[in-house]
């Protein structure tokens, strides 16, 4: 018997109904689905609480999703903290499912059609305020060590998220591609 607790970033109040979201630390909630054997057997929502967090939304959240118990966490975006924090703790990442309703991710999942990925796919983020809108520090004394807002990442892992998220804006401009066909061949037939 297998059993398995997923847990998918949602774009609303949540549900198999609502849409996975592009955005893991900030999103509204997360919609917790317990699979046995290949079959949905539970699901609740839980909401984010770390949305709002001025700093470290991705911790946070990835301490929420270690809290509700998960192997699995969907999103489509993850950046390092969380990426870090999820896969320290054992928790297999899926990312670049985006615009697709949470029962569908989960069929994806089920199916073996998701793979847990190795890098994060967004880059550093720094709290809800914008680089420029933060006020400055200045330091008491004047021999303070300066201290940086952003840590630094290697470019080799900027380049690795960079490929990540074209890759992924190249899936999703497909998607939407065929969403559109599908949707102009439905209004020539009615």
């Amino acid at each position: 018997m297998t059993k398995e607790r997923i847990v998918v970033a949602t774009q609303g109040s949540g549900g198999l109904d609502d849409y996975v979201s592009p955005i893991f630390g900030r999103c509204p909630t997360y919609t917790v689905v317990d699979v046995e054997n290949g079959k949905i057997i539970r699901v609740t929502v839980q909401q984010n609480t770390a949305m709002a967090s001025p700093m470290g939304a991705g911790i946070q959240a990835a301490q929420i999703i270690a809290n509700l118990g998960a192997n699995v966490v969907i999103a489509g975006n993850f950046g390092p903290n969380a990426f870090a924090a999820l896969t320290s703790l054992g928790i297999k990442v899926m990312a670049g499912i985006m615009g697709v309703k949470v029962r569908d991710a989960i069929e994806q999942y089920i199916a073996g059609k998701l793979q847990p990925i190795a890098a994060p796919t967004a880059p550093m983020h720094m709290g809800l305020t914008p680089p420029m809108a933060r006020p400055s520090v200045t330091p008491t004394a004047p021999t303070a060590p300066a201290i940086p807002l952003r840590p630094q990442i290697s470019k080799e892992m900027e380049i690795q998220m960079l490929e990540n998220q074209k890759k992924l804006i190249e899936e999703q401009l497909k998607a939407v591609e065929e969403r559109i066909k599908e949707l102009k061949a439905k209004l020539g037939k009615e």
